[in-house]
């Protein structure tokens, strides 16, 4: 008998290998782009970028990017790692082509941008109809959360500047559609700004509202029935008066700054008057408590606007802050709500905290730096982000069920994206085989059997 020598059995390294597909479960978001008609829409929407004679469509060359982004990379070269599986991904444009392209986009400004931008509503108003039951708008409602991301720049790239957090990089404004608590959420809106830009700046806010609201089906883009949230950055009256205008109607509910004013306000609240909060499934929330605050805290604000402040003990190691009283923390925020309890909406506004989640998922899906120089390329990189994690949230929805949809990026490219198979070619087909004892290859087979019954687009 022959010992082994270390923890891991030795294995003899050879290259030359045929028929084996590495990152396979990536054809879960082949097939998504599929299904979707993203492909095709985007194809339409750059037609007018496509040069005479061209090889490459530049709809394909930025889906491409978009895949090695969502599959894990983090620059416009990772998109090699597609151009090395030409079985699974067809033909993949050379690094020069698609650095060239994306210096056209960004030449093209907003006209690329809205076309860009325009191809990804179309294909996600098709996305919810084939969702059905799982699609966001499932329950008649739509919620979008605002909430600004810090993306700390090593180089001294156009507009970098330093932050608020005393980094230095840029302070992105992001839109996110919340898919509830059996999902994860999609992009919307991403408009890049200078790293010094305010957290409360109601312009920019206006502006990522009004992209975020083109993204949706066009019954949702007015009335009551589009959410909009956001921390205490959407709190000015400026972007309230902007969404509670007439003939615009979009449901509200903001954080807001705690002022001497306010404060004073809820010292006056009588003990009868606060209400427990409550958890997701109805319990109430321990140590914590309610109130609706009226009077001269309203003045000035649009008609119908209700102010709801929580206390509540701080967390461990939290440290109170001068706006706080009777050693509990105080928040506060507005809504245009009248017909839910205010205990109801003050969970509304809490659970707006999953868009840190997304904020996280952005990161670890290209967001973590701004790979180019110029603003104009950086923005063209902000959208390729959006389609990266537009499919990353469309793809779950689609095909994946109970506890696998909720799986954040980095699981699903561990678990399935990264995948290797055995390509095999008979009747003129390709087949992909899935190693049988990966843990989770039931998982990819079943979700594209899923995808595979979904009516094709057109």
């Amino acid at each position: 008998m022959k010992k082994r020598i270390g923890s891991y059995p030795r294995v003899r390294v050879e290259g030359g290998g045929r028929g084996v597909v590495s990152q396979a479960g990536a054809v879960l978001l082949v097939e998504t782009i599929r299904k979707s008609g993203l492909d095709q829409a985007i194809s339409t929407a750059l037609a007018p970028w496509r040069k005479p004679r061209a090889v490459h469509d530049p709809g394909k060359v930025l889906l491409d990017v978009a895949l090695a982004v969502a599959l894990g990379g983090d620059c416009l070269a990772d998109v090699a790692m597609l151009r090395a599986e030409p079985a699974m991904f067809g033909p993949v444009a050379s690094d020069p082509t698609v650095s060239r392209l994306v210096g056209t986009l960004a030449a093209g400004g907003n006209r690329a941008l809205t076309a860009i931008r325009q191809a990804r509503a179309h294909a996600r108003e098709h996305v919810w109809q084939l969702a059905g039951d799982t699609a966001p708008d499932a329950d008649g409602q739509v919620t979008v959360d605002l909430d600004g991301v810090l993306v700390i720049s090593h180089s001294d790239k156009q507009d970098a500047a330093a932050t608020w957090k005393k980094t230095f990089g840029h302070h992105p404004l992001m839109g996110f559609v919340d898919h509830g608590t059996g999902g994860s959420g999609e992009p919307v809106a991403a408009v890049l700004r200078p790293g010094n830009a305010g957290t409360n700046t109601a312009a920019d806010h206006i502006t990522t509202t009004q992209l975020a609201l083109t993204q949706l089906p066009k019954t949702y883009r007015r009335g009551r029935r589009t959410l909009v949230r956001t921390e205490s950055g959407g709190g000015t009256h400026e972007f309230v008066g902007w969404l509670a205008k007439r003939g615009r109607w979009l449901s509200y509910s903001v954080g807001m700054t705690i002022t001497e004013q306010i404060h004073q306000a809820v010292l006056k609240v009588p003990a009868p008057a606060w209400t427990p909060a409550v958890e997701p499934g109805g319990e109430i929330r321990d140590g914590a408590w309610v109130a609706e605050i009226t009077g001269d805290c309203l003045k000035g604000w649009p008609k119908g606007m209700r102010l709801i402040v929580r206390k509540e003990r701080p967390h461990p190691g939290a440290q109170l802050r001068i706006t706080d009283a009777d050693g509990l923390r105080l928040t506060c925020f507005a809504t245009n709500t009248t017909d839910m309890p205010i205990a109801a909406l003050e969970l509304r506004h809490r659970r707006r905290a999953r868009a840190e989640d997304r904020i996280r998922a952005a990161r670890a899906t290209g967001l973590r730096n701004l790979p180019l120089h110029d603003t104009a390329q950086n923005q063209i990189w902000l959208e390729i982000v959006q389609l990266a994690l537009d499919l990353l949230a469309w793809m779950p929805m689609l095909a994946l069920t109970g506890e696998t949809r909720r799986w954040k990026p980095r699981r699903l490219r561990l678990r399935l994206f990264s995948a290797a198979a055995q390509i095999i070619t008979t009747a003129r087909r390709r087949h992909l085989r899935f190693a049988r004892h990966w843990p989770w290859t039931d998982v990819i087979t079943d979700a594209l059997t899923r995808l595979a019954t979904l009516p094709n687009p057109g």
